[in-house]
C-alpha cells in the first residue's frame, strides 16, 4: 500500500523577498493564510494564502535540469510528497484538518529566478512550480500532515 500524501516541509517569509525559515507547524487563518507568512499581515487574496510544492518536482529539476532547489529556495509555503498538485485547480482538499481549494497553478516567476540566482529556473518549472490555493476552514498544519483530496 502506497504512503499517504503528505506535508514534508514547511517555510515561511516574513517579509516580501524576505528569508524563508523552516517551522514544524503552523497556524492556518481561514480567508487570511498562514499565521508569519508575509501575505497573512497583508490580507492575502485567495490564491496567495496558501502555496504547495511537489517535492518530486524539485528532484525532476535537479535532475532534468541540472537546477538544485532546495524546499525553502521555491518559495512556497508547504512541500509535499506523493500527491499531484495541478489536478487540484479548482478542487477543495484538505491538508490535516485545514480545509483548501485549489485556486491557480503557483508559476514561476522572474522574481523567483532573481532571488535563486538559477538561470533557466522559470522556463524549468513552468506548470510544475506548484499550487496557489484558498484556506477555507482555519487549523493546525504541521510536517506529516496527510493530504486528502475531497471532490
Amino acid at each position: 500500500m502506497p504512503e499517504p500524501a503528505k506535508v514534508v516541509a514547511i517555510h515561511l517569509a516574513e517579509v516580501e523577498s524576505g528569508p524563508v525559515h523552516a517551522v514544524d507547524r503552523v497556524e492556518a487563518v481561514a480567508g487570511s493564510g498562514l499565521r508569519g507568512d508575509r501575505y497573512f499581515e497583508a490580507g492575502a487574496k485567495p490564491a496567495l494564502q496558501l502555496t504547495l510544492i511537489e517535492s518530486e518536482e524539485l528532484e525532476r529539476l535537479a535532475a532534468d535540469a541540472g537546477i538544485e532547489l532546495a524546499p525553502g529556495e521555491s518559495r512556497r509555503q508547504l512541500t509535499t510528497r506523493g500527491v499531484r498538485l495541478n489536478p487540484l485547480v479548482g478542487r477543495r482538499f484538505r491538508v490535516g484538518e485545514v480545509e483548501c481549494r485549489g485556486v491557480e497553478l503557483c508559476e514561476p516567476c522572474s522574481h523567483l529566478q532573481k532571488l535563486t540566482g538559477r538561470d533557466g529556473l522559470m522556463r524549468a518549472l513552468v506548470h510544475k512550480a506548484g499550487l496557489n490555493a484558498e484556506i477555507l476552514t482555519g487549523g493546525e498544519i504541521a510536517v506529516g500532515a496527510v493530504i486528502t483530496p475531497l471532490d
